[in-house]
């Protein structure tokens, strides 16, 4: 009831949608928990930067530390060096900071479908397709933070993650999609492992941990998927530790860690990129710590994609 309401105030008027002077791209979920925002923002954003449009990325810093960066802005700031990332409970004010202070042509709102009071040109929903519906319920039964019904606001619709759900899973996915928004352009996305990556810069394959055993931990909103990628790359992650989303590391935890890891009959340790930018060690327990790097992988509906991408330039010649 609260959420309808909410939605009800804004679609009705009584609370009021502001505009900023700038063009606005927002990226977010029906759920709570990972759904890939942060690789599919950075995508966003590079899809952008080929194309000459100066990009901000702009978000509340959710699980941030005190006055500390939030894990998700470490990693935007690793894979996308050249787009700066303002984070402020005031998203309205941040967008105005980035045209007026960056010079920014365009805001990348990341988990901003909630967040109603800025107007966005326009709204990505993305949907997990190994838990689309969050149990069916919302919060706090299910992970649904609202309905269903909700994505009649939204302009793109991306499954992710289509690489862990069957054809016929994606199909049910795809007309509840439709049944809630027939208008949404509809895309599927994955989220491909790339390289191994250390905390000082360095690289390494892949294929270099192949067959080989490791420890790993991540404290993310989807551990499950993070562990079905491990076994897909043919790491032996027998030994797995889950920490809550966003969890922000104290010296208790990176010591527990080291303890654990000097224990076990292990090559190295594997986390995310998320745990990883807040950890910020070359080593555990004696053994090399990795994040697994990913990429996007769009599958099918690029086109599209492109086409709503393309429209905000073409609207606001942002090129020029």
């Amino acid at each position: 009831m609260g959420a309808w309401l909410r939605n009800e105030a804004y679609d009705r008027g009584w609370k009021h949608i502001e505009r900023a002077s700038i063009a606005v791209v927002s990226i977010g979920n029906l759920t709570t928990g990972g759904t890939g925002k942060t690789p599919f923002a950075a995508y966003v954003a590079r899809w952008y930067r080929e194309r000459g449009v100066r990009v901000a990325f702009v978000s509340r810093g959710y699980g941030a530390h005190e006055a500390a960066t939030n894990d998700e802005a470490l990693v935007l700031d690793a894979l996308c060096p050249d787009v700066p990332h303002l984070q402020n409970p005031d998203r309205v004010a941040a967008a105005q900071i980035a045209r007026l202070e960056l010079e920014s042509q365009l805001v990348i709102l990341d988990d901003g479908f909630q967040h109603r009071r800025l107007a966005r040109d326009l709204d990505i929903v993305l949907i997990d397709a190994t838990n689309p519906w969050g149990y069916g319920h919302l919060l706090p039964r299910g992970l649904l933070r609202e309905p269903v019904s909700s994505l009649k606001r939204a302009h793109v619709v991306a499954i992710t993650r289509v690489d862990q759900a069957d054809a016929g899973e994606l199909a049910a996915i795809r007309r509840a999609v439709e049944a809630a928004n027939p208008g949404a352009a509809i895309a599927e996305a994955a989220f491909p492992a790339t390289r191994l990556v250390g905390a000082a810069g360095r690289t390494a394959t892949l294929e270099s941990l192949a067959g080989r055993s490791v420890a790993a931990f991540c404290g993310i909103g989807n551990p499950g998927a993070f562990r079905s990628s491990l076994g897909r790359l043919s790491f032996q992650a027998d030994h797995f530790r889950v920490f809550p989303d966003h969890h922000n590391y104290s010296r208790f935890d990176v010591e527990a860690l080291d303890r654990w890891t000097r224990q076990l009959a292990v090559d190295a340790v594997v986390c995310t990129q998320k745990d990883l930018v807040k950890i910020a060690l070359e080593t555990l327990g004696d053994r090399p710590l990795w994040a697994v790097e990913i990429g996007t992988s769009i599958a099918a509906g690029r086109n599209a994609l492109d086409a709503q991408l393309a429209h905000i330039i073409t609207r606001s010649a942002m090129t020029t």
